[in-house]
């Protein structure tokens, strides 16, 4: 039961990392240092919660948000996000399940399959939203982001099950993106 729990968790951190990666990995490495719900100490993922770590962390905050307010649709940073998350997720996955067990790579698979889902998802929403907001609004999507990522992880740290929840959703999310464009373009066919 124990193996399951800390597989959801992986799950689920990696989802909020999927959404945006820097903030939810500062929450679970600062929770981890506490030994709050998540623990790196003593693992091979010990560096998750190292002040240096955090403190990277805090910097890549700061970089995503400008970045994302600066270059909102630039590709190569959407992609370099979603990548970084992918690979915290794992990072973060993995060193869940390695506090307890010594089998951890399965954690590391959770971690970053989550990962992908959520930024897949994520990523979908964000465009049809964005294009339909005004330029004001547009520039607060990445605090929004943020604070969603944050919400997942603590979330998923505090009742691991949550992580359920949450993969339901990006999973809902990202098939009725991909109807929702089958749709628009079948009316296209027609007028052939």
């Amino acid at each position: 039961m124990r193996y399951l729990l800390d597989m959801l968790q992986a799950a689920g951190l990696g989802s909020a990392t999927g959404i945006r990666p820097f903030l939810p990995a500062l929450v679970a490495g600062a929770l981890g240092r506490a030994d709050a719900g998540v623990d790196f100490e003593n693992t091979s993922f010990a560096f998750l919660e190292s002040p240096i770590f955090l403190a990277a962390l805090v910097l890549g905050v700061v970089v995503s948000v400008i970045l994302a307010r600066t270059a909102p649709d630039d590709p190569r940073v959407l992609s370099a996000l979603s990548g970084i998350g992918v690979g915290l997720g794992a990072l973060l996955g993995a060193g869940s399940v390695d506090d307890r067990f010594d089998v951890w790579w399965p954690g590391l698979v959770a971690g970053a399959a989550s990962a992908l889902l959520a930024s897949a998802a994520m990523r979908s929403l964000i465009g049809r939203v964005r294009t339909r907001l005004d330029a004001e609004a547009r520039s607060a999507l990445p605090v929004y982001e943020e604070g969603a990522g944050l919400v997942v992880a603590a979330l998923t740290i505090a009742a691991p099950p949550l992580a359920l929840v949450a993969l339901g959703f990006f999973l809902w999310l990202l098939l009725g993106s991909r109807r929702r464009g089958r749709e628009k373009y079948a009316g296209l066919r027609i007028l052939r």
